[in-house]
């Protein structure tokens, strides 16, 4: 079964970590699912990346970013071959730690990180927005999920419906590499509690202003995505390496080891 067969997030998951799309020669790809961005009234954010398979390995990634706007990634893998390949310019610091991930029902996730004390629950719910994006996925031919114009008109049409503000499905990352989102299914996140170090981050709720990583644009609602995203293949001459904020950025052959707590 593919994931167009499945008919419930849990059950989605498991046909992601069963089933592969990475047909593309031509970018870093990347095949599975993740919260989007979960924006707190607080003003933390959290997001969850669980790649099974990509071109350069898979891992389990989450994001936090505090009310004052510092980013931590927490990933299983070295920053070299997880999302600060693309986003370290704009991130303070990696933590290559263990990510666990475990669905707990049929659309309720548990997530913990112990090197941050994160103890993270999330509930997702199918609305008439969610469907009606969906059927726009499946019946999108596959040539003009690579399209920008197409990529940036369906953004807009799942910001408008899912009153999530911008969202970024093309365009630039931090690093310089262009993107592509491939969204073939979501849900909303409608109920979810975390904890960070015994800090209740308190109710879900759009931040103020929106957050972004150049035009990887985060939605204020929260979003559960499966699907595939591509990145342009790193070229040291033209993209910057830096994996973290303390790094220069600039192209020079190497990727920096990860930063520790």
């Amino acid at each position: 079964m593919g994931l167009t067969g499945a008919t419930e997030p849990r059950e989605m998951a498991r046909a992601a970590e069963r089933y592969s799309r990475l047909p593309h020669r031509d970018a870093e790809c990347f095949s599975g699912y993740g919260i989007w961005a979960l924006p707190f009234a607080s003003g933390h954010i959290l997001a969850l990346r669980r790649f099974p398979e990509t071109s350069i390995g898979g891992y389990t990634s989450v994001w936090h970013r505090t009310p004052d706007g510092v980013w931590t990634f927490y990933a299983d893998g070295g920053p070299a071959r997880t999302c600060a390949r693309f986003f370290g310019s704009e991130v303070d610091r990696n933590v290559e730690t263990e990510v666990a991930v475990k669905w707990t029902g049929p659309a309720h996730l548990s997530i913990r990180v112990p090197a941050a004390e994160l103890e993270w629950e999330v509930r997702f719910s199918a609305t008439p927005a969610t469907r009606l994006m969906n059927a726009v996925c499946r019946l999108l031919p596959e040539r003009l999920w690579r399209s920008e114009r197409v990529l940036a008109w369906l953004a807009g049409l799942a910001g408008r419906l899912l009153q999530s503000g911008r969202i970024g499905m093309t365009g630039r990352v931090c690093n310089g590499q262009r993107f592509w989102n491939n969204p073939r299914a979501i849900w909303v996140v409608d109920g979810s509690t975390a904890r960070l170090r015994g800090e209740d981050l308190g109710p879900i709720g759009p931040v103020d202003p929106q957050a972004h990583f150049c035009d990887y644009w985060l939605p204020q609602r929260g979003v559960l995505a499966f699907g595939e995203a591509y990145f342009e293949p790193l070229d040291l001459s033209r993209h910057a390496v830096a994996t973290s904020k303390d790094d220069t950025g600039r192209p020079s052959g190497r990727l920096s080891g990860a930063k520790s707590l």
